[in-house]
């Protein structure tokens, strides 16, 4: 099966770059400690690894 992330904002993306902010909201994330589930491809763990300071991402076996 395919494996899942859970991700969430743990921080506030106010004084953050654009880039930052953009690279959040294509996550699917608009408020802080809010929590999304992706699926784990190459796409999202590049997302993942540009803004790794603002989240916390666990794996999901499902």
């Amino acid at each position: 099966m395919a494996k899942k992330l859970e991700i969430t904002l743990k921080r506030s993306l106010i004084g953050r770059p654009e880039s930052q902010r953009t690279t959040v909201r294509t996550l699917g994330l608009k408020k802080t400690y809010q929590t999304v589930i992706q699926e784990d491809n190459p796409a999202i763990r590049g997302m993942i690894n540009k803004v790794p300071h603002l989240l916390t991402v666990r794996e999901l076996n499902d």
